[in-house]
């Protein structure tokens, strides 16, 4: 995929914006998502798909920040959520209640209600006693309850075992053989549409083979379904395709998305169904990046440690899935200079604290910046405050402007979450 953060007279720039210039007014660390990105990775997918009726469904936990929200939208993109808070998030963005499909394994009472009055396209229903509660609510309100079943079709998506959700030890999905006895059910129930198929296998997969199996396995229950007389109007793929962190990963982009458009629409065509696609990480993961200053080198025994003032509680993906993120200095360093091996690391106190093990890097020095790439999926959502460390500016860049979307948090504002009992004062 092009890229919009490059090099211009030796430093690294997001679109037409130097970033030591955003380091200057915002401070370190941050996220910088460039808008042009976000925008060219919405239309690629969407136009790999413009020969068949289709509707995306942006999986919003990848990336939940306002602006990105109401950017997609602006672009027609509906919405993928898996809380009340997500739904709130979409409708505040001017997401349509139509263009909202709720998925997730733990829906509680108080958020199918608050998806009812919001008149969303579809609940992914993925247990039995969620399709009663759907009824029982629906016919209190007076509505009608839109629902797919998602089948967990027993693939293995060859990804990290964190992010595969389509194997029969995953919590996501009904058993592909239980499908039909559900499909009955909801039928049976009262103030329940039966509307769809949907289904999700995991994200991170670089490999098309486990697609075509879920999909293909997807389609014959269709045809055992409309045989037992249901009648579907849509057919949920969900998402999962992956993106290179990494030249060695060899992802090229956008061909696999082509072939993966080609192959879905293949497996799909003469069902008549519309087709309903959750992309996440494939929108939003390159159009970010983490910027974070050097606050020390420092020569170990048997390493050498870069110490940044981001750490994992601003990016967990390192830590929590061994996830590689390319590391860039944002002066640009020739070759010819000193290089060394070393770990790249916060300043929490966990050894697991690090952005890269035994990796490449200049020779960098107290106050460097440096760039860790491909993070504008699944990194300010799901950063903490962990040892108090504010939650960090997300920084919006469009051509030669720029703009805070999220401002810094504060510690004040951390502690003051907290009630001390009267008995304490």
């Amino acid at each position: 995929m092009e890229t919009c953060f490059t090099y211009h007279e030796g430093r690294l720039h997001g679109e037409g914006v130097a970033l030591p210039e955003i380091a200057r007014h915002v401070g370190t660390p941050l996220y910088c998502y460039s808008a042009s990105m976000l925008e060219n990775a919405y239309k690629a997918f969407s136009e790999a798909f413009s020969s068949v009726p289709h509707m995306i469904c942006y999986a919003m936990k990848a990336n939940s920040n306002q602006a990105v929200l109401k950017l997609l939208a602006s672009h027609g993109s509906g919405m993928d959520i898996v809380s009340a808070g997500e739904l709130q998030r979409a409708l505040v963005a001017g997401v349509r209640g139509e263009q909202i499909v709720f998925s997730g394994v733990g829906k509680t009472r108080e958020e199918i209600a608050n998806a009812l009055d919001a008149g969303i396209l579809c609940f992914n229903v993925e247990l039995e006693a969620e399709l009663l509660i759907l009824s029982e609510l629906a016919q209190a309100k007076g509505l009608v309850a839109p629902v797919a079943i998602r089948v967990n079709p027993d693939v293995d998506a060859r990804t990290h075992e964190k992010i595969s959700t389509g194997g029969f030890k995953d919590k996501f999905g009904v058993p592909i053989s239980r499908a039909q006895e559900l499909y009955k059910l909801a039928a049976s129930l009262p103030f329940l549409e039966v509307r769809g198929i949907a289904m999700h296998i995991g994200s991170q997969i670089t490999e098309l083979g486990p697609f075509e199996t879920a999909v293909s396995r997807l389609v014959d229950l269709v045809h055992v379904l409309r045989s037992d007389g249901h009648c579907l109007r849509h057919i949920d793929v969900g998402g999962g395709l992956g993106v290179s962190y990494c030249e060695e990963m060899q992802v090229p982009f956008p061909l696999p998305l082509e072939d993966y458009a080609r192959m879905i629409m293949r497996l799909t065509s003469g069902l008549g169904l519309g087709l309903i696609l959750e992309p996440g990480r494939l929108i939003v993961a390159h159009s970010g990046l983490l910027l974070t200053r050097v606050i020390h080198s420092k020569q170990g025994e048997k390493k050498t440690f870069i110490i940044v003032d981001a750490a994992m509680n601003d990016l967990i993906r390192p830590t929590l899935y061994g996830a590689y993120h390319a590391i860039k200095p944002v002066c640009e360093v020739p070759d010819s200079l000193p290089w060394l091996i070393a770990d790249v690391v916060g300043g929490i106190c966990e050894s697991g604290d690090f952005f890269a093990l035994d990796r490449r890097v200049p020779s960098l020095s107290s106050g460097d910046l440096v760039a860790v790439m491909t993070a504008g999926a699944y990194g300010a959502v799901q950063a903490s405050t962990y040892n108090t460390r504010p939650l960090i500016p997300e920084v919006l860049v469009r051509g030669s402007c720029f703009q805070v979307v999220r401002p810094r948090e504060t510690c004040e504002a951390i502690i003051a979450r907290d009630i001390v009992p009267d008995w304490l004062t």
